[in-house]
């Protein structure tokens, strides 16, 4: 089992934005090692409403899951920094809202996204038919060289699974697959460590929706960002 190590020192901010959505933004602050190549990576993540991606950040980022969680209006922005043996990652997470309504918002976030995780549920396939036209549309619209995980979650639902050709399909279109459970939190910090070492050998070395920094830097602190992709 591979060992993680996160930071936890964190701000909250709310802001209200000019679609009228409430987006709740996490900002964690760290000092890179030095000589340590740092990269900073647009994030995304999609899929139905009920699926489990706020659940899958917030276990990512704060380690916390909670059993009724609200549904996501517009787009929550989160950040966390994950070090690999390649790199320092530093993920702008956007987790979008899943409702049909919010769809035409959608591309706002992952426009120049580095990657992007496309979320279902294991246990309702409307949730997986819905996945597979996200990854359609991320394939005609988003960056070419984005980095795409697949994710069937709520995989301590096995019992009532409806879904088995998740790593099927993911590999006819090269992507990065896995089943989670931000419940149990299976799977959920090995996923962003997939994506994170993805980012950090992908060649060309600056891809889209990658800055990358060798300097030895600090997190600069107080800016705040809000609803732009």
């Amino acid at each position: 089992m591979r060992l993680y190590q996160f930071f936890c020192l964190s701000k909250t901010f709310f802001c209200l934005c000019n679609f009228q959505s409430v987006v709740q933004l996490d900002l964690h602050w760290t000092m890179a090692r030095p000589g340590t190549r740092i990269i900073q990576a647009k994030l995304v993540l999609v899929g139905d409403m009920g699926t489990g991606k706020t659940s899958l950040v917030l276990r990512f980022v704060k380690g916390q899951f909670f059993h009724h969680q609200e549904a996501t209006i517009g787009a929550a922005f989160f950040t966390q920094i994950l070090s690999v043996s390649e790199a320092t990652v530093k993920f702008d997470i956007w987790d979008t809202a899943g409702q049909e309504r919010y769809h035409s918002l959608a591309p706002m976030y992952y426009r120049g996204a580095a990657a992007a995780i496309v979320v279902y549920d294991i246990s309702t396939m409307d949730t997986f038919a819905r996945a597979k036209k996200w990854v359609q549309e991320l394939q005609k619209q988003g960056n070419p060289k984005l980095v795409m995980a697949l994710v069937g979650n709520k995989s301590d639902l096995d019992s009532k699974r409806e879904v088995q050709e998740g790593e099927e399909f993911a590999q006819e279109n090269g992507m990065l697959f896995m089943e989670t459970s931000a419940k149990t939190a299976e799977n959920v910090n090995e996923l962003f460590y997939e994506i994170a070492k993805k980012l950090a050998t992908a060649s060309p070395p600056n891809p889209s929706g990658v800055t990358l920094n060798h300097e030895e830097t600090q997190e600069r602190r107080g800016k705040l960002f809000c609803c732009i992709g």
